[in-house]
């Protein structure tokens, strides 16, 4: 852990940071980088106990922190300042950059997310957003991850759709399903062309491999005569 007093000389308008993880070497670096590009780094830290303690001594304009941390993760970092201090940039950096990490992210109220895999004045730049609007959130990986997740729901089969499907497998055919769920030819017609388009099927067999493969079903019944 190490920390540092903002210099007297100091300009009014210099931002403050404080850098968070566990290998020193990726500190140091991200502190270099920093420093170079007019930040003052006013401590580093390892774990998510020396943060928040520098953070409470220091109370920079950004924290720029690890996703993984030895006594926790940056979400708690991210967590624990933003309750008490709404104006803080909260940035994570890290090589665990999936869909839900970024999420994760977003819902614990970070700035800004960024993979470790990106240039290094990627990370000054989000830490520049974070400052200047700590509660919106930056990441390039973002557009990409909300369209997987809107994929992923408007794929995901209604519970009745499910029964449908269900009675598919087991080689009903409309008419026994509608009398079976007590709806009309018509309504069991939609759903199953419902079915169909969310799993990607121009037919009920390749509509039930597709749903077997996906786990939706363990076994498949041959048609009733």
């Amino acid at each position: 852990m190490s920390e540092t007093q903002a210099p007297s000389g100091a300009s009014a308008a210099q931002q403050r940071a404080l850098i968070v993880d566990d290998h020193e070497l990726v500190r140091h670096g991200l502190a270099t980088v920093f420093e170079a590009h007019g930040f003052d780094v006013v401590g580093q830290a390892g774990t998510v106990a020396e943060a928040l303690a520098i953070f409470e001594r220091t109370t920079p304009d950004a924290v720029v922190t690890d996703l993984q941390l030895p006594d926790g993760t940056g979400l708690d970092i991210v967590r624990a300042v933003r309750r008490s201090h709404a104006s803080t940039g909260l940035v994570i950096v890290t090589m665990h950059s999936g869909d839900e990490q970024i999420f994760a992210a977003m819902e614990a109220g970070a700035s800004a997310f960024v993979g470790k895999d990106a240039p290094s004045t990627e990370v000054v730049q989000a830490a520049r957003h974070a400052i200047a609007s700590p509660r919106s959130f930056m990441s390039t990986g973002l557009v990409g991850a909300v369209m997987r997740r809107t994929d992923t729901t408007s794929s995901r089969l209604s519970d009745r759709e499910m029964e449908v499907l269900v009675l598919l497998a087991d080689g009903l055919g409309t008419s026994s399903i509608a009398s079976r769920l007590y709806m009309s030819d018509s309504t069991v017609k939609s759903h199953i062309a419902q079915i169909y388009t969310k799993l990607g099927a121009s037919n009920r067999a390749q509509a039930l491999v597709t749903a077997m493969r996906r786990g939706l079903l363990s076994t498949i019944a041959p048609p009733h005569s």
